[in-house]
């Protein structure tokens, strides 16, 4: 029986699979409109979403949380607000899954506070329990992830938004000392994983705009894929089988061989409302395996349900022929989404990705 990790391994290695893998993401208000309307929570298992099961350190009884309130004023921080694990404050907008962030490190006026500044030691954290999950995910024939998460927004939420872009241009030591201290947080969780035998290792950050990258190129090889390539030399120096997957919204074009030539194998989300896929399958294809091509800020939420199966057919038919291609909406599904065009998707995944 062929499973979804053989089909995985296919897609990257760039050989036809069995069937294309496809998943999805919904927020809080459609993911309970989706499940009452397909009878059951599990909804990745009535779609037939990838099989994957997660792996992350765990936090021991014996080491308390970082208590991060101490960086915000008495009243400063509203009803319903949350600390994020890097401290920053997330608060409540009102609209759907959004928040605004008060960032703890806001007001620094000296490199010393940001030195200063506590991160979890993840090293201390526990993963014993990793050799067991990976022979539970193998015998069940799913994909083992290891979870890596951000650094550059990470680092921004940290120091604030427009502080941060400051700091890169004026006090780039400042940039470089939250970033540093964030990359090792990083660098333990891919390696512990990739070790453990993940097969692949799930990171990135939004570099870009709708247009643009965020930054000028320099800056961004300076201050992030440097620290980034490191990491990924690490973990194909563990593993050289584990993959690495890496995000960022938005206009990446500039930056997709680079991404390839430090350690890249899957791409995400490949937004085609601003860039053009087939000129990026066209130059990369052989070499890079998408994840996403499904428009969220177009077919999804305003196209018909024929539109979003033809939109699905001419993804695989261009794309995913011979390996290559993971399908999943290029961001997780608002509540604008018609029921029946998620049905759709899913539906035309099976229909015309179905290969052996």
């Amino acid at each position: 029986m062929i499973t979804d990790r053989d089909d995985f391994i296919a897609t990257v290695e760039h050989r036809r699979p069995s069937r294309i893998l496809y998943r999805a993401g919904f927020t809080p208000d459609l993911h309970r409109r989706v499940a009452e309307h397909v009878g059951t929570e599990k909804i990745g298992e009535h779609y037939g979403f990838m099989g994957m099961t997660n792996l992350s350190p765990n936090r021991p009884d014996h080491i308390e949380p970082i208590d991060y309130r101490r960086f915000y004023g008495k009243d400063e921080l509203p009803e319903g607000t949350r600390i994020s694990p890097v401290g920053a404050a997330q608060v409540p907008s009102g609209f759907y899954h959004f928040f605004g962030y008060i960032s703890p490190l806001r007001n620094a006026t000296s490199l010393k506070e940001l030195e200063d500044y506590p991160l979890d030691d993840c090293a201390q954290w526990d993963i014993s329990h990793y050799e067991e999950t990976v022979s539970s995910a193998r015998a069940a024939g799913r994909i083992v992830v290891g979870g890596v998460g951000h650094m550059y927004e990470s680092a921004w939420q940290i120091r604030g938004y427009e502080e941060f872009l400051i700091d890169m241009m004026e006090r780039p030591a400042w940039a470089e000392c939250i970033l540093d201290k964030l990359i090792e947080q990083a660098r333990y969780k891919a390696v512990t994983a990739a070790k453990a035998g993940a097969d692949y290792v799930h990171c990135g950050d939004d570099v870009a705009s709708q247009v643009s990258l965020m930054f000028s190129k320099p800056m961004w090889e300076k201050f992030m894929l440097s620290r980034w390539r490191r990491v990924w030399q690490e973990v194909k120096e563990a593993n050289p089988d584990c993959r690495i997957w890496y995000h960022s919204d938005g206009n990446v074009a500039d930056i997709v061989g680079d991404l390839i030539e430090a350690g890249v194998d899957i791409l995400n989300p490949l937004q085609p409302e601003c860039l053009d896929c087939d000129a990026l399958h066209r130059r990369y294809g052989d070499r890079l395996t998408f994840d996403g091509a499904i428009g969220t800020q177009s077919t999804m939420p305003f196209g018909s349900a024929e539109e979003v199966r033809a939109r699905v057919k001419e993804v695989i038919e261009k794309y995913g022929q011979n390996g290559g291609l993971i399908i999943s909406p290029t961001h997780i599904l608002e509540p604008e989404v018609p029921l029946e065009n998620i049905d759709a998707l899913f539906d035309a995944c099976r229909e015309y990705g179905q290969f052996g």
